[in-house]
């Protein structure tokens, strides 16, 4: 009945709603005689084409050839074709397995390259540490980066009305009072049966998601099945074992809904904040709730420590942001941010001064 609609209409792409095998796809083809798609092709093209930074395009790269290297069989029907010459393994080898061998070749160059990637990463969030750190996580589309930059009250991410405009993440920081600075990253968003190619290359990106203080999970409530996204969203966290963390619903995109249904789903999902990231409203509110989470977990200290104490200095450094400093005589008058267990386990918090 398929390949009858498909002449009918001369259509000439069919997109499967769900993965299918080499042998699937094959039989498929041959039998529409249509050119055929699957979830995950679809999606991996969609990353492609969104894919700006050195990061992103490495990350989608890897995941389209680990998608590919089990299909290459449909690719070369005819296994009997021979090739031979440099850079091969000699006459007599299929080009079947030329490809193989080089896709291989290129999975582990881009695995690598992602490797030192991950490891910019690692040494950039650890300079980070002493920070809250808030992550937006939610399903692709929610209004994530546009949240982003009112929430940092700048203009840097990306905004586009369309699936997977942020494939990087991206970080920004936020103020807030009395003296708390709040780093606020963006991430990919998730969707129902993400591929696990995606998941395996995005995996440095994620590592943002497990290492958080705070997650907000931003849910475009305007959207017809945004109770079904919120639990994708949650499974998606629980496969990340991200699911302990802290987290925060944004109820976003409540200029696109009525005053009843707004009610209604204040009611249902208590303690969560209703947004317009696109218009502003509700973001001070937003901003207060974060400044909480960020008063329960993190503590601003005024200190007057003895140069001599050098061990206690490099801790605090480590530990801690600096938002001030200063050498006076044998002293340093430090004003810094970090953790209240780490001011605790320091004994910093019986030494803060009042100035």
């Amino acid at each position: 009945a398929l390949a009858i609609l498909c002449q009918e209409l001369d259509i000439d792409l069919v997109i499967f709603d769900a993965d299918l095998s080499t042998a699937q796809h094959r039989n498929l083809e041959k039998t529409i005689k249509t050119k055929i798609v699957d979830r995950s092709g679809l999606i991996l093209d969609i990353f492609a084409r969104r894919a700006r930074t050195k990061e992103a395009k490495t990350q989608v790269e890897l995941a389209q050839l680990q998608y590919l290297l089990p299909r290459l069989p449909r690719q070369w029907p005819h296994l009997s074709r021979q090739v031979g010459g440099i850079g091969t393994r000699g006459p007599g080898e299929t080009q079947l397995e030329v490809d193989r061998r080089r896709v291989r070749r290129r999975i582990s160059v881009l695995a690598r390259t992602l490797s030192e990637i991950e490891k910019e990463r690692k040494v950039q969030r650890k300079s980070r540490k002493g920070m809250f750190r808030t992550v937006l996580v939610g399903y692709t589309n929610s209004g994530k980066s546009t949240l982003l930059n009112n929430l940092s009250r700048a203009s840097h991410a990306f905004v586009e009305d369309r699936l997977f405009a942020t494939l990087d993440s991206l970080t920004r920081v936020m103020e807030l009072p009395p003296n708390h600075r709040v780093l606020v990253t963006d991430t990919v968003g998730f969707i129902r049966k993400l591929p696990h190619h995606l998941i395996a290359s995005f995996h440095g990106t994620l590592d943002e998601v497990r290492e958080a203080d705070l997650l907000l999970h931003v849910v475009d409530v305007s959207h017809p099945n945004f109770e079904e996204q919120i639990l994708i969203v949650e499974r998606t966290l629980v496969e990340l074992e991200a699911a302990d963390k802290p987290i925060l619903k944004v109820l976003n995109k409540v200029d696109k809904v009525n005053g009843g249904f707004l009610r209604r789903i204040r009611q249902k999902y208590r303690g969560g904040i209703p947004t317009s990231a696109l218009n502003g409203w509700g973001i001070n509110e937003l901003r207060s709730a974060i400044a909480g989470y960020v008063r329960r977990e993190y503590i601003t200290l005024e200190l007057e420590i003895p140069q001599r104490e050098a061990r206690l200095l490099s801790r605090i450094r480590n530990r801690g942001e600096m938002l001030e400093e200063e050498y006076r005589g044998d002293e340093v008058l430090l004003k810094v941010q970090l953790r209240k267990i780490d001011a605790e386990k320091m004994g910093l918090v019986e030494r803060n001064v009042e100035r």
